[in-house]
């Protein structure tokens, strides 16, 4: 039997997005961004396991930027392309998972105040508060440097949103209470649901006297996929399931029978541990989102750079222990270039690397096509409907 890995290099997208003049970053437009290519001319990362699968290739494909190569091809490469009408956490990963978003996203405006009355009150309601912090489209670490102190004093969440389709809530691990916090998410994700937000996040933070943190306790409630993706049909055969990073989040714990979460450093440490000891025929589904949180959102092209560095140090080990009949595919969920303007992610074209499958060009594809593949390699009968590549 075969077994699966598909890794999500959390926002590591390659530019080329034909519909990039629709989606914006304040008032212009992402026509141009390029996440891996712009920390390339940046900074110049030296990442020779990731281009050893066709990483500097799979940017020239999608967006046409040419950067210098020597690198012995040993794997497979392609551009994919996003047909659902966001560029967000969700939105990537279903479709890499084989299903579209079917609707269109509520999004919060970027006013102050952001959200309407009654929400902010059913907040205070479910939190038992007189009132909320925060109303705003907001970094989250800058509105917890900036409100902390106020909401250690009076015990009011802070809420905030951004460009995607969320509504956040910080509170301090504490004074507050991180299940509290988790429970005042779970019980306020319904009612967002509801209108289509795609997420309700729990931000817990410790710290005190202007130096605080945020914890590695982040959960996501998601809304639920609209369909069976790639993880139901592969536990609905038998399969295997893992989820790592904020996967099992995105997901609503559906079709997934482990999980773990954390930091990237740690769970690079249980795909090491994956790649290992994980049975014939399971499907590891990974996430690293720091690449997103840590770097492309604070627009640090240097520490996105040296976060890349990282995992393609990683990378070396895990190819070589991968096993004969193995397929790992690394990707992305959307771009967050360091080097554009704004603070939000960015419309664009993500990477496909495939080690496992020969070598040489796939070309274009579609994000649901990975799915394809995954479900072609596993030997499922369902496939959405995608294209193999394989």
């Amino acid at each position: 039997m075969s077994r699966a890995f598909l890794v999500v290099l959390d926002s590591a997208g390659i530019g080329g997005a034909p519909d990039a003049d629709q989606f914006f970053n304040g008032a212009l437009p992402d026509t141009g961004a390029n996440t891996l290519g712009h920390i390339y001319q940046a900074c110049a990362p030296a990442l020779p396991n990731m281009e050893s699968l066709g990483l500097k290739q799979a940017i020239t494909l999608a967006s046409g930027l040419a950067l210098p190569n020597t690198a012995e091809l040993g794997g497979r490469f392609a551009a994919a392309t996003e047909v659902s009408l966001g560029k967000d956490t969700p939105s990537g990963h279903w479709e890499l998972a084989g299903v579209p978003v079917p609707w269109a996203w509520h999004y919060f405006p970027d006013t102050t105040p952001a959200f309407p009355p009654d929400l902010l009150a059913l907040v205070a309601q479910l939190a038992g508060t007189d009132g909320t912090l925060g109303n705003s489209h907001a970094s989250g670490t800058e509105i917890i440097d900036n409100l902390a102190q106020e909401h250690i004093k009076t015990g009011w969440p802070i809420c905030y949103t951004s460009a995607d389709s969320v509504f956040q809530i910080a509170a301090h691990e504490d004074h507050f209470g991180l299940p509290r916090l988790l429970k005042l998410c779970e019980d306020l994700a319904p009612h967002l649901h509801a209108l289509k937000v795609g997420r309700v996040i729990a931000r817990p933070f410790i710290g005190a006297n202007g130096n605080f943190q945020r914890t590695k306790n982040r959960h996501d409630y998601a809304i639920a996929t609209p369909a069976p993706t790639l993880l139901d049909w592969a536990q609905a055969e038998g399969h295997h399931t893992h989820a790592i990073g904020k996967i099992s989040d995105i997901f609503s714990h559906r079709g997934i029978d482990t999980a773990t979460k954390g930091r990237d450093a740690e769970l690079m440490q249980d795909l090491h541990d994956r790649i290992n000891t994980a049975p014939e025929g399971s499907l590891t589904f990974a996430n690293f989102v720091e690449f997103d949180t840590e770097f492309g959102h604070r627009r640090d092209a240097e520490g996105y750079a040296a976060h890349l560095t990282w995992f393609d140090r990683e990378l070396c080990h895990i190819l070589a222990a991968l096993r004969q009949n193995d397929l790992l595919i690394l990707t992305a969920d959307h771009g967050n270039d360091p080097t554009w303007q704004g603070s939000d992610h960015t419309r664009e074209r993500v990477p496909v690397l495939v080690a496992g499958a020969g070598q040489g060009e796939i070309g274009h594809i579609q994000m649901i096509d990975v799915a394809a593949s995954i479900a072609a390699h596993l030997g499922l009968k369902e496939r959405g409907s995608g294209v193999s590549f394989l």
